[in-house]
């Protein structure tokens, strides 16, 4: 060559474009065949710069890099033309995705599972995979490491008895029993068939080792449809301590064996993702170990292989949170600019300024609306305490920048109560848009909302659906949040571009479900309320004494108070024991006469909003309601709650239900009826109730006493969305988890290291695809 010039078409230079990142993505995509590159993939990928492209095409890549603060070093003297460039991956070798397909195999990949086995496992475990098996932790252990006599036999103990086989007796007529008996040193016994086939099992004369559950009728044991039948020299291969996995119908435990030992078979050997000092620290074996510790243990385990397990997946969801919240922090949005002029006029119509602790969440949120990313935010406020005021504030802010805003309610109750609001305050217009508007009344709203002459929108589920098409909607607020799913916000979001979101609950969270359910979303709280509320005297009584009871709502009537009294259902139940709203209107109307109403959600919307207008205006004394009066009803006036059967509410629902009196000056009253024969547990509940009207202490205490799993309506076992983590027992491992992640990212931001490319894999093993998707992206 003369003059370091390279030949046409030969390679020149090569860089790892897995280091390339974001601004490099469509040469990625470009070099893989058109498709996305998987997290770890890239590096065995380079790009090659050939001939004149050298120059500039090498040099823009690697000022790119620069550019990122990436800091790589290069082999040979990249000045030059002529030389191979590599930027090489530092610390370690890419974790690839492959190491884990095994676990992403089908179920009748499994040794001995078919299609049908495959379908009543998947029931059992909750998912088709290889991984759902080995996550379908045991429920408890059985040791089968003892032998008993016949005579030692106590009812309803499990054992293992080494026995002789003396007869069969046949049953005496259709549908009995076939019988087994057997004697040892001690005496008889005898083993209970209703499956005829199983009687091949006991062979006269055979001597087995038959492991069942005991049961005792007089001086004879009774063992029905043992667990194994094993021929006594065969002892040794009955499994000492036996997991017991929740089961469905149709599923045996020795077919989850099965699956299980096939799974653990092909479980590959992980790099650890966890610090060195916490295993050491607390004893936990590693992850693999601690899944055979559980799944197939030679002894019962204690519960420090579940609690490692745990970790693992509390620790993924705070780092897919942190990898998440990096992502939206990156991603485009609007910076909304305003004078304040809007809200100025709205507070005037208001008549008040807002309270401190309101004043410091819209701060919260107006440096989140002016930020030039998009907001994802969840606003806390107890019951009373004005979330609705800094909603239409930051609303307005929005508004007065030129974009629209769109309020979610979950009810349309709600919704018409937070439109009444809205157009109060408000100094633009407000339209109202929900599924019982009739035909005229939408057509005007649609139009109004698409051309843009309606800043301002409230509704329920119809503003999502497809027929809505906004001029522009800058923000979304979604209030009592926990009653959409994901997909819902995700909807709405969807109807502008670049929309902003805050979603708000009354139902105040406790710290642990906010780190581990909500990690994604910045947190502002309202911890106090406004000036003028009194706080609720709450008593509690038991619902026999109902003449007395009435006889006092009766005396608080007399002196100007109005009254709400709450029935767990709307009609007689053959399976509750419980009063009936219906029934109660009818005896109170008895008692008090035509100055009571009735409201629950089988109503039309129609008659449930004129029998609330009367209660409002006064019209009404009593008004006999199911929960459809949980949020969206404000009564000032209104200074007594009645709620039958407390104890059968959840706290937090207790603690909305009681927010709609106590809204004024005046002095208001919660008298909890609670059943004569109140448990311990549930006693200590309503007394949790009588003691605070602090939401955010009650929240903490119910999930102290119960568990996060009712705490806002999801299921009563795990937080929601995990399969291995225990609400109570694991409440202290979250603030850990959280803590771990954050320094995790400090550390290691793209997870390059090689404890942040074990950690890729930990990703990967729960499901985190929307955490990988922006790993990958930067």
């Amino acid at each position: 060559m003369v003059g370091n010039r390279q030949p046409t078409g030969q390679p020149v230079g090569q860089i790892d474009i897995g280091e390339l990142h974001e601004r490099l993505e469509r040469v990625q995509r470009g070099i893989v065949h058109g498709r996305d590159m998987a997290m770890g993939e890239a590096a065995d990928h380079q790009i090659i710069f050939v001939g004149a492209a050298m120059g500039g095409a090498v040099q823009d890549a690697l000022a790119a890099l620069d550019e990122g603060g990436m800091g790589i070093g290069l082999r040979g003297i990249r000045d030059h033309d002529g030389l191979r460039y590599r930027v090489p991956r530092r610390h370690c070798q890419p974790v690839t995705p492959e190491m884990i397909d095994s676990l992403r195999a089908p179920l009748t990949s499994l040794p001995g599972i078919g299609p049908r086995l495959a379908g009543l496992l998947a029931r059992a475990v909750g998912g088709e995979t290889v991984l759902d098996v080995l996550f379908h932790l045991p429920e408890g252990f059985i040791d089968r490491r003892g032998r008993l006599l016949l005579s030692e036999a106590v009812a309803g103990q499990l054992g293992n008895f080494v026995v002789e086989v003396i007869g069969h007796e046949a049953p005496g007529r259709r549908g009995q029993p076939h019988r087994v008996v057997i004697r040892d040193a001690s005496g008889f016994g005898e083993v209970v068939l209703f499956h005829a086939g199983r009687l091949v099992q006991f062979p006269v004369g055979a001597k087995l080792l038959i492991a069942g559950k005991a049961e005792r009728f007089g001086a004879r044991v009774s063992i029905r449809h043992p667990d194994y039948v094993l021929p006594a020299e065969q002892a040794s291969s009955l499994p000492a301590i036996e997991p017991v996995w929740r089961l469905t119908a149709g599923l045996t435990r020795g077919v989850v064996a099965r699956a299980m030992r096939g799974a653990l078979a092909v479980v590959p050997e992980l790099a650890e993702w966890q610090r060195p000092r916490i295993l050491a620290d607390r004893g936990w074996p590693g992850f693999v170990q601690a899944l055979r510790l559980l799944q197939m243990p030679a002894q019962i385990p204690d519960d420090k292989a579940a609690r490692r397990l745990a970790y693992d997946e509390l620790l993924a969801r705070q780092i897919a949170f942190a990898l998440i919240r990096r992502r939206r922090h990156k991603r485009p949005g609007r910076a909304f600019v305003a004078q304040g002029r809007l809200r100025v006029q709205a507070l005037a119509r208001f008549g008040h300024q807002p309270t401190p602790a309101q004043a410091q969440a819209l701060d919260e949120i107006d440096a989140d609306l002016r930020a030039p990313h998009r907001m994802l935010r969840l606003l806390q406020g107890d019951v009373g305490s004005g979330k609705t005021l800094v909603a239409a504030l930051a609303m307005l802010r929005v508004v007065e920048a030129g974009a629209q805003a769109a309020l979610l309610a979950p009810t349309d109750l709600l919704a018409r109560q937070h439109y009444a609001t809205l157009a109060r305050i408000c100094p633009v217009p407000v339209v109202l848009l929900t599924g019982s508007l009739k035909a005229q009344e939408r057509r005007a709203a649609l139009a109004g909302i698409a051309d843009g002459s309606v800043p301002m929108i409230v509704g329920t589920h119809a503003i999502f659906q497809k027929s809505v098409n906004f001029h522009d909607l800058g923000l979304a607020v979604v209030d009592e949040q926990h009653r959409f799913g994901v997909d819902q916000r995700l909807a709405l979001g969807a109807k502008g571009a670049a929309t902003d979101m805050l979603v708000m609950t009354a139902t105040p969270i406790p710290r642990t479900l906010l780190l581990s359910h909500w990690g994604e979303m910045a947190v502002s709280r309202i911890t106090a309320k406004p000036a003028g509320r009194t706080p609720i005297k709450t008593t509690l009584h038991r619902i026999d004494q109902m003449e007395a009871i009435t006889e006092a709502v009766a005396r608080m009537i007399a002196r100007g108070g109005r009254v709400y009294w709450v029935c767990p259902l709307v009609a007689e139940s053959e399976m509750l024991d419980i009063a009936a709203a219906e029934l109660r209107f009818a005896a109170l109307t008895v008692r008090f006469g035509a100055r009571v109403g009735l409201v629950h959600g089988r109503q039309k919307i129609e008659a449930r909003a004129a029998t609330l207008a009367d209660f409002a205006a006064g019209r009404l004394d009593i008004l006999v309601a199911t929960t459809v009066i949980e949020v969206g009803v404000d009564v000032v006036d209104a200074t007594v709650m009645v709620i039958e059967h407390a104890e059968r509410f959840g706290l937090a629902q207790l603690h909305q239900l009681r927010g709609r009196v106590g809204r004024g000056a005046a002095v208001s009253f919660c008298l909890l009826l609670h059943d004569a024969g109140l448990s311990v547990a549930a006693r200590k509940r309503l007394a949790i109730l009588r003691e605070t009207d602090d939401g955010f202490r009650i929240a903490d205490e119910d999930f102290a006493i119960r568990g996060g799993g009712d705490l806002l309506g999801a299921k009563q076992s795990g937080f929601p969305g995990y399969r291995l983590a225990d609400p109570e027992r694991d409440a202290d491992l979250i603030a850990m988890a959280h803590q771990d992640a954050t320094l995790l990212l400090e550390e290691d931001p793209r997870l390059e290291a090689a404890r942040g490319q074990a950690v890729r894999v930990l990703l990967r093993l729960f499901d985190h695809a929307r955490a990988v998707r922006a790993l990958v992206a930067g």
